[in-house]
């Protein structure tokens, strides 16, 4: 099974050219560093409440794209979500980086020409842990436009693409006035991912109010 944020690196990627979708740098920072704590919190390693993020075990994993965040969180003192995500974020690039890699050893990807490029038309995975699993963007529509029961992995990736605004690329204009509503009641079904969420969402209102307020400097 593949971790969350290699799926997060997949559903940032277009499948027409390869090319990450287009959202801002610390969005898909933010995704990412989300992803890998939720990844963490599927592993019992952490939880969260209103304020703090709890280290439950620092037992290592075993997998490099969780291990080293965790050693961080183990090493340092309690904070909460927010500060976990910002400080995870500074090495997206290099989570991404490693997701990618792994991507393509497992035959989902292949890299043409500085484009990522999915490899099975199908949809599916290939045989990873003894199963295929069904490619993660239809997993995402099919939970967005229908009533299903999601599985808690899509309930967790769905609360972090709204937080980050990857819908916003994903669907049409249209496709998202109709979404609204059922991301909104998935949200509600994790409470972690909704700390998560939360954590991010304070992050980019501050982000682009220093933004705003540097804007305003350079005018006057």
């Amino acid at each position: 099974m593949l971790r969350l944020v290699e799926e997060i690196v997949l559903l940032l990627l277009r499948d027409d050219d390869g090319t990450f979708v287009r959202v801002p740098s610390w969005s898909r920072n933010y995704a990412i560093a989300g992803a890998v704590l939720m990844d963490l919190a599927m592993e019992n390693r952490i939880d969260t409440d209103l304020e703090n993020l709890i280290l439950l075990d620092d037992t290592p994993t075993g997998d490099s794209l969780l291990d080293p965040t965790l050693a961080d969180i183990a090493a340092g003192e309690t904070q909460g979500a927010r500060y976990w995500v910002e400080r995870t974020a500074e090495h997206a690039d290099a989570i991404q980086d490693e997701a990618l890699s792994r991507l393509i050893e497992h035959g989902i990807l292949e890299r043409r020409d500085d484009r990522f490029l999915w490899v099975f038309k199908s949809r599916r995975y290939p045989m990873i842990d003894g199963r295929a699993e069904r490619e993660v963007k239809l997993r995402i529509m099919g939970v967005l436009f229908s009533d299903d029961i999601p599985d808690p992995r899509d309930v967790t990736i769905i609360c972090l693409a709204e937080a980050c605004d990857i819908f916003k690329e994903l669907l049409t204009g249209r496709e998202l006035e109709r979404a609204i509503p059922r991301i909104d009641q998935v949200r509600k079904l994790d409470l972690i991912g909704q700390a998560m969420s939360g954590a991010i969402r304070d992050i980019e209102v501050s982000v682009a109010a220093s933004v705003a307020a540097s804007i305003e400097g350079h005018v006057y």
